[in-house]
């Protein structure tokens, strides 16, 4: 089946995306509330979020390169099942270290869905689909994000808060469980190419010297930190300020819910903005809210800020997709993810390090100030990167107008020369390799 066919596999897809992402949202806030009744402190927590992103650090790109010359569709249960046996031991065991490992378990099936579930709508989506189905993939993480935090902070409370927090890990494991029933099918089947005929791997240093490559996983890096720091720091801030763990729990709900809303409105923002100013734009607004968080605001206040900062927070991640896939060489896209992911649980493992140090020496609230910084080093990146790429747009359409005017009716039928360059998704034959 050719990309841009029909897009029932993307509905299922966001489905059981939903329903894993759901399960790591909901996760993510237990286990710092687990760590917390362990005795851990703000450094400890700081560690803890960190070691969630340790082997995928070192998984990603072996990961992609199978994925590149194989399918998408196996990764998609395998994350699924380690993200439910993560949860499922991370409510059950008694130490820090042990809840650390786990959660370095499901921080790696996370990394496996999303490996697979990218490259799957990479490979499926046409040229002209691109932005929209990334956007609407996106949604599935968002609305995991909007519903795991509220379950974890009706299920989480005092007295008992180390029994309640392994009760909402052990629903989270069983959550992650339903992300199953959506993936019969999901990735269209075509004939596996010869090995001879699948070409020489591209070089992770040539991917990463590919003009928008660095400056799209940076964008992306950014903007997971300021998400991951925001799920993992915001309990910490509510134990310091007195905020119920279920009102917790609806202030981040709130802010995937802006996430969500600024998905849905993606397309025309990207028509009346462009994809670099909105790129940005966003990421400096993230910057100055991230560090309004650091400020001693009323709830009804904070709950503000949060809204508007998940509304920015929504536009990079499917931006930085699009800016990954549209410029890796072919036959190297997955990889080129992958690598976009390895930044991602780089920053996983840094920036939470890098927080509990600071709120160990500055307090709770320095971690964001930190990630102001962050997003503003992003929003700088990004103007570049706008920059540099009006020229090369306008370059690759006449280029592929010229194609198209010289290979006439073929144009139609399949991409000829250098239009076939700009195509972000694999041709039909490859979704096997």
């Amino acid at each position: 089946m050719r990309p841009g066919g029909s897009r029932g596999w993307l509905l299922r897809l966001v489905i059981a995306f939903a329903f894993a992402q759901g399960a790591v949202s909901m996760a993510r806030p237990a286990v710092s509330y687990r760590a917390l009744a362990l005795g851990a402190d703000e450094g400890a927590i700081g560690v803890i979020a960190g070691v969630y992103a340790l082997l995928p650090l070192f998984a990603a790109v072996p990961l992609g390169r199978r994925t590149d010359h194989g399918r998408c569709a196996p990764l998609l249960p395998a994350g699924a099942a380690l993200v439910a046996g993560g949860c499922a031991f991370s409510g059950t065991t008694g130490s820090l270290a042990a809840t650390a490992a786990w959660s370095g378990v499901m921080g790696l099936g996370h990394l496996a869905f999303v490996i697979g579930a990218q490259s799957i709508v990479a490979r499926q989506s046409a040229p002209s689909e691109q932005d929209r189905n990334f956007g609407h993939f996106t949604i599935g993480a968002s609305l995991g994000q909007l519903v795991g935090p509220v379950a974890a902070g009706a299920l989480i409370g005092a007295p008992d808060m180390a029994g309640t927090s392994a009760g909402a890990l052990l629903a989270a494991a069983a959550v992650a469980a339903v992300s199953f029933l959506p993936l019969w099918r999901i990735e269209h089947r075509t004939p596996r190419r010869p090995r001879a005929e699948r070409g020489e791997r591209v070089p992770v240093h040539r991917i990463l010297r590919t003009r928008g490559v660095p400056a799209g996983i940076f964008v992306s890096l950014a903007v997971l930190s300021a998400t991951d720091i925001l799920t993992a720091y915001l309990p910490v801030v509510g134990e310091h300020r007195g905020i119920a763990p279920s009102v917790i729990g609806l202030l981040l709900s709130l802010r995937a819910a802006a996430t969500i809303a600024c998905r849905l409105v993606m397309t025309p923002m990207l028509r009346l903005l462009g994809r670099a100013a909105l790129l940005t734009s966003t990421c400096l607004l993230s910057a100055l809210l991230c560090a309004a968080v650091a400020l001693p605001l009323p709830v009804g206040a904070l709950a503000g800020v949060l809204a508007l900062l998940g509304f920015c927070l929504g536009v990079g991640q499917p931006l930085s997709m699009t800016t990954v896939v549209r410029a890796a060489p072919d036959g190297a896209r997955s990889t080129a993810l992958a690598l976009r992911l390895t930044g991602n649980r780089l920053g996983q493992v840094a920036a939470p390090a890098a927080a509990g140090l600071v709120a160990g020496v500055s307090g709770v609230v320095a971690p964001f100030v930190l990630l102001g910084a962050l997003l503003l080093v992003a929003s700088g990146l990004g103007l570049r990167r706008g920059r540099t790429s009006a020229g090369q747009d306008r370059a690759e359409a006449a280029e592929a107008a010229g194609a198209a005017g010289v290979t006439g009716a073929a144009g139609a039928v399949g991409a000829v020369g250098p239009a076939a360059r700009a195509e972000p998704v694999d041709r039909p034959e490859s979704a096997d390799r």
